[in-house]
Parts: C-alpha cells; structure tokens; sequence
C-alpha cells in the first residue's frame, strides 16, 4: 500500500485518464477555504467577546478570553459611600448653643421708693462733697448739705445734685451778682441746706420763722434751708415733670429768699410761674417752672403775693 507521499509523487499511470490539476488540487482548497472560515469565525468570537468586555459594563470573569492586543480595562469604580462633612473650626452649627443670659442687675431705686418717715431722730449728716465756685458774681454764698439720719437718701449724692442745680445756665448765677460754692463738712460756710422728715421740718421751721408747714412744705430760716423729705421724694401735685426739676424749683426758690427775693404770684394766664411764686399753694392759670430765667435769659417774675 503507497503512502500519501508516494501517491502524490507517483508519476501517472500509461494509457489511463489525465487528472487535470484543477481537479487534483480541489480538495487543498476546500480545506484552506474551511480553514479560514475557521479564523474569520474565531475572529469574530473573538471580537464580540471584546465588545462584551469593553464596550459594555465590563462585567465579565477573570477567565474570559481577550483578543491580543487589546488594553485591559478596570472595572468601573464603585460609587462612594457619602461622607459627612466636617464642620470648619468656628462655623456655626446647625443648632446653635444659646448663650446664656446675663442675671439681671437690680434697677437703682426711684425716688418713690425712698422711705419717708413722719418724724426721725432729728440729727444730721453733713456731706463731704465740695466742689469749685459756680457763677462770677462777687456774692458768694458758701452752703454744707446736711441730710437727717437714718434717711435713705445719700448725704454726697444729694449735695452733688443741689450743686448742678445751683450752677445750671438758668439758675441764679444768670444775673452776675451772685455765685455759689458748696463746701464740704468741717470747711466754713454761710448757710445749711438741710433735708428732714416732715415732723422734722415742722419743728426747724417753727423754731427759725414760727412757721407751721403742716408737714408739707419747705421753709427758709435764718441759718439756712429746710427741705422737706416728702417733697424731695415724691414733688408736688401741681408741678408736672420730673422730681430732679421739682427738685431744682425747692433750692432755687428757697435760695431766692437768701439773694432778697420776696414771693410773688402768677403775671397772667399760659405765662411762666415766677420761681418765687408758692406754685404748691395753686398756679392760678401760669405754668409751672422751676427756674429763675427762661430759655431766653430773661428773669421770670410776677407781681407781689
């Protein structure tokens, strides 16, 4: 028996049918042809499986086939899991701390909450406070204040506020004679402004003048002034403002006596009541004033009580 080798080397038998080579040579290219369709057909499985890989989502095994060449490609990335942010130093929060609130400072006592006793021990103590001359006229009137014992009104707060009274713009110092100077205790003085208890007052002002004030009012006596307590506290029915200028209409009518000024009364209906006027006894149609001049310089006066 020949093998293929020796077939396909034999030379061709005598006399018997010529084989064209085309004949001879069909069955090579039917497998070269089968061949191919082979590769095409491996190419082309090959390609889907990298479209698969690479233009899909990628997700594949570690053990399927790539085509050579080809560029491995990562799976796509897990998405973060979210994170809270940190708050930056000094950032407000969302829910801010409330700052606590301060305790609240106890309010200064008022004026109406000052005790005003019907009668005290009937001593005083004089203030320390002094202070310079006020005004440039050449009488000057030197006082010490002197407030009952056991009162709940300060001595050198009380002198303070006498002292701006007696150097205000509108006070007596306008008329360039007189000028004040309050003094402390111990230094010499020309006159007392003394604050006392009703039943006090009474008895200072009977004492200096046999004057019965009825517990009510102030009075001047020949070594000073007597301011009663409950005018100081509480002013007068008929005087509308505050009690610092009800206080002012006590010093400067009183301290009106000592510059020679005489009472006086209402100079007509919607006027000025004249400072010397006794506005605590009725207005009688004026308006009520604490001050010796008006806002214009001139002295606010009215025909003789």
């Amino acid at each position: 028996m020949q093998s293929v080798r020796e077939r396909e080397s034999a030379p061709p038998p005598t006399g018997g049918r010529h084989r064209s080579s085309h004949r001879r040579e069909r069955p090579r290219r039917r497998g070269r042809t089968q061949l191919v369709a082979a590769l095409v057909t491996a190419g082309l499985l090959g390609s889907a499986v990298f479209l698969l890989v690479d233009g899909g989502r990628g997700e594949t095994t570690a053990s399927a086939p790539r085509p050579r060449g080809t560029v491995r490609t990562s799976a796509p990335a897990p998405e973060p899991t979210p994170t809270a942010t940190p708050t930056p130093a000094g950032s407000p929060s969302s829910t801010p701390t409330p700052t606590p609130t301060p305790p609240a400072s106890s309010p200064a006592p008022t004026s109406t909450e000052i005790d005003v006793p019907a009668t005290g021990p009937g001593t005083f103590v004089t203030a320390r406070a002094g202070g310079a001359k006020v005004g440039r006229g050449a009488r000057l009137l030197r006082y010490v204040v002197q407030v009952e014992s056991g009162l709940d009104v300060s001595p050198d707060q009380a002198a303070n506020e006498i002292e701006d009274i007696l150097a205000a713009p509108r006070g007596w110092t306008r008329n360039g004679v007189s000028s004040f100077q309050l003094v402390s205790a111990g230094q010499p003085y020309d006159l007392k402004v003394k604050i006392a208890t009703p039943g006090t007052a009474d008895a200072l002002c009977w004492a200096g003048i046999r004057q019965d004030t009825h517990g009510e009012y102030n009075c001047e006596i020949p070594d000073g002034v007597v301011v009663n307590l409950k005018r100081w506290v509480k002013g007068s029915p008929t005087f509308d403002g505050p009690i610092h200028e009800y206080r002012a209409l006590i010093v400067n009518h009183e301290m009106g006596h000592f510059l020679d000024y005489t009472h006086q009364t209402c100079a007509g209906p919607g006027q000025l009541a004249p400072v010397m006027m006794q506005q605590i006894k009725g207005l009688h149609g004026c308006v009520a004033n604490a001050w010796p001049y008006d806002k214009n310089g001139d002295l606010v006066s009215g025909p003789p009580a």
